[in-house]
């Protein structure tokens, strides 16, 4: 790959072997030993927590007191208090993820912003009636309660940042596209303001990688290929790109390539960066960078997404237990073999995972890599199976693949590893196919329920079913999954096949 304006740097002969490139990226990505913490997650835990103390230690308190306690107008202060206790400590910055490896100053914060709740609470409450109604004695029972939980908590968090920094699971593991002369000032840059927020794993670069071992003091560890393989196997977080503006060319084919894996990507703006117009921004390393591609499903998403999976598969599979054990009665009395049937199939990150079904085929029919697809009045299928293929019935052993963290209720079809559009299999039919695996498969999906299911016998059926499905995880939320699974439903009631 080839870039304009890039200043030649001395070459250092002897590129590192490919088993050399290996041991160079686990010993900077495993030196992690974990997945890096999120930031959002803890502080949103952490302001769920504040609220929680806070309300528990007023109820504490209005109990030991309850003798001389008008619980409607005191449980009305306590849920005041609640409310303005979150938000006061979150303006003082107790709440702030940076903060909570300082124990003193998270301590200072902690009691400034609970005081100022107090204070706020007792001037609010002052004009419609004194607090001390009875003999106001709960209140600073109250405040002691509500500080030594507050306190205790940021302890805890502190020891546990101290114990995240042994494990080098603070700050993001970022990785930087490009060797030239936007790469360099920025690694000099970032070198010579020494972060905790960021840790950069390792300088990839298709033009310089098999002529340069280094790179303003880091590893040049291949090209946009093996970035790509390495986001996969070694969980890198975040990506910068850091090639010139005008290379535009270079610049859209490294975009395309990492758009396929579940990665941030931010791009290091150069003179030509203003031509982008309205982008957004992260701030990493005391340095701004421009908002390419972001991960889907993260954060609070992630976590949401994965409640949703666990409580809606745990709540169908105990509605339909019975079912499952009258089709796989029906199977066996049908032909001889095995009731499921495990296929080998591309689940998230372009990750082999093994899907159930029934099974629905004849066993010594079985075609386990979906080298011939099916087609009506298929000989391989069984009298049950041609039902339950009909009813979408064989699909109901995936919501097991859902519990055990393989899949989601909804998401982009898995495919089998031979499966085709004509003569074509799907990542040649389709450019951007595998950016579908940046999510876990699920059951049904927005393209199902749209009618893009079933044969692949053209490529634009297959360009449909990945068009709807990127679609899908662009504009995810619950209210989007909870409309699929309803139309899914619908779909089978009607005689629809949805799935």
């Amino acid at each position: 790959m080839k870039s304009a304006g890039r200043p030649q740097t001395t070459a250092i002969p002897l590129a590192p072997s490919l088993e050399a490139r290996d041991q160079a990226v686990a010993a900077a990505i495993d030196a992690a030993r974990g997945n890096t913490v999120s930031e959002a997650i803890v502080t949103r835990l952490v302001a769920i927590f504040d609220g929680g103390a806070i309300l528990g230690a007023g109820a504490g308190a209005m109990y030991w007191d309850k003798s001389s306690i008008d619980w409607r107008l005191e449980g009305l202060v306590v849920l005041l208090g609640t409310v303005l206790g979150v938000n006061f400590l979150h303006l003082v910055g107790a709440q702030r993820f940076a903060q909570l490896s300082h124990l003193d100053s998270a301590l200072g914060r902690v009691f400034l912003g609970w005081l100022l709740t107090l204070a706020a609470l007792f001037a609010a409450t002052l004009a419609i009636e004194p607090v001390t109604a009875a003999d106001g004695s709960w209140i600073g029972l109250w405040f002691a309660g509500g500080m030594a939980l507050l306190a205790a908590s940021r302890l805890v968090l502190h020891r546990k940042m101290q114990y995240w920094g042994r494990e080098g699971r603070l700050g993001k593991r970022v990785a930087i596209v490009g060797a030239g002369s936007v790469a360099q000032h920025l690694l000099r840059s970032l070198n010579g303001m020494p972060s905790t927020d960021l840790r950069i794993v390792g300088v990839y670069d298709d033009e310089v990688a098999h002529s340069q071992r280094r790179c303003m003091g880091h590893e040049i560890l291949g090209g946009v290929d093996n970035l790509v393989r390495d986001v996969r196997e070694h969980g890198i977080d975040t990506v910068i790109v850091a090639l010139p503006m005008s290379a535009d060319h270079l610049l859209a084919e490294t975009l395309n390539k990492l758009s396929l894996v579940p990665v941030d990507v931010r791009l290091c703006p150069d003179c030509f960066g203003l031509r982008l117009g309205t982008v957004a921004v992260s701030h990493l390393g005391g340095h701004t960078f421009l908002n390419v591609i972001d991960r889907p499903l993260r954060d609070w998403k992630s976590i949401a997404k994965n409640a949703e999976d666990r409580l809606v598969a745990a709540a169908i599979l105990a509605l339909i237990t019975p079912l499952l054990l009258a089709i796989a009665i029906f199977i066996k009395l049908d032909s001889p073999g095995p009731v499921l049937f495990r296929q080998k199939r591309y689940g998230f990150n372009n990750r082999l995972i093994e899907v159930w079904k029934f099974r629905t085929m004849y066993q010594d029919m079985a075609d386990a890599s979906a080298q011939q697809l099916t087609r009506r009045n298929d000989p391989r299928i069984t009298r049950v199976g041609a039902f339950l293929r009909r009813t979408s019935l064989d699909e109901l052993p995936q919501f097991i693949n859902v519990l055990r963290g393989d899949m989601s209720v909804v998401g982009p079809r898995p495919h089998a590893t031979a499966a085709k559009a004509g003569a074509l299999l799907y990542q040649e039919a389709v450019k951007h196919y595998d950016a579908r695996h940046r999510v876990k498969p699920g059951i049904t999906g927005w393209a199902q329920v749209n009618g893009w299911r079933g044969e692949t016998d053209t490529i634009e059926q297959i360009r449909k079913r990945v068009e709807h499905d990127l679609y899908y995880i662009e504009h995810w939320s619950i209210a989007f999954d909870l409309k699929i699974i309803l139309r899914t439903a619908i779909g089978g009631f009607v005689g629809r096949n949805a799935f």
